[in-house]
């Protein structure tokens, strides 16, 4: 059976530039692939997707049968084993939690949520396992995820010598190697906020990443220190060198107060933001 239709993959191939097109982590994800044969880049299509489907079945929030699920439902009871993935993810939001002045903090769907909530989560290296020190503690990898699997795809990428290449998350998780065929850099429009009259960008070996509330109704980020979701449109827009800084940042720094956000980005190197509030 052809993989492509199996997985629901668009794709169209001319002038050595692949385009394909798919879903995967809540959202359409666009790939530009450009300077190799056909069935080299369709075959690196397939090992992003492959991967995709890996870290979904990892770190999905929101599937009962997801790896984190199972550790959301019984690391309060025992130590749980991780996987690689699994423990690398959870080791490095722990440093992002540092590194945003505890404005990223994955456990804050936790029951009874408090600021050190975090703190209950207990890592072992050696043995590669988790514990929660008391019941309720939810891990929720959601503002993380697309920055990894960004990273992810980026080592697929280079593994085939490609250097010019578009990875788009929906337009608010981006990575830009190289460039378009037909220019310097990759060209994006974003299309949030609704009243910017120039809303294109130039990516050239970076990421971008964007997060914030489209109009008063949608709200999804919730602050560590008021426990309350963000209010009002607005966004923050971050370019970054590292995919995974920029997921971070960008929902760290929304959540953040003005005064906050140039202490947090003191802590990063090659990065930078666009405010929209």
């Amino acid at each position: 059976m052809n993989p492509f239709s199996e997985k629901n993959i668009g794709v169209v191939y001319k002038n050595k530039l692949l385009y394909a097109w798919f879903k995967s982590l809540h959202t359409r994800i666009d790939l530009l692939l450009y300077g190799k044969p056909e069935t080299e880049l369709q075959s690196v299509v397939i090992s992003i997707v492959d991967n995709l489907e890996r870290l979904e079945k990892t770190a999905n929030y929101f599937d009962s049968s997801s790896e984190l699920s199972k550790v959301n439902q019984t690391a309060h009871l025992q130590p749980v084993s991780l996987s690689e993935d699994l423990f690398t993810m959870i080791s490095l939001c722990l440093e992002y939690y540092q590194k945003t002045a505890g404005y990223f903090d994955i456990t804050i769907h936790s029951e009874n949520y408090q600021t050190n909530c975090i703190q209950s989560l207990i890592l072992d290296a050696k043995k590669q396992e988790i514990f929660f020190d008391k019941p309720g503690i939810k891990i929720d990898l959601s503002g993380f995820l697309k920055g990894y699997a960004l990273e992810k795809a980026r080592e697929i990428l280079l593994e085939h010598s490609l250097q010019n290449a578009l990875v788009n998350f929906g337009n608010s998780s981006i990575l830009a190697l190289g460039n378009h065929p037909n220019g310097n850099g990759w060209k994006i429009k974003t299309t949030f906020p609704s009243n910017e009259t120039n809303n294109n960008i130039i990516l050239q070996n970076e990421c971008f990443s964007t997060s914030g509330n489209e109009n008063n109704a949608r709200q999804h980020v919730i602050s560590p220190y008021t426990k309350e979701y963000v209010k009002g449109e607005g966004r923050i827009s971050i370019t970054s060198k590292s995919g995974i800084d920029g997921e971070v940042l960008s929902t760290a720094l929304f959540a953040a107060t003005p005064e906050k956000r140039n202490e947090i980005i003191a802590n990063f190197e090659n990065v930078k933001y666009q405010t929209y509030i």
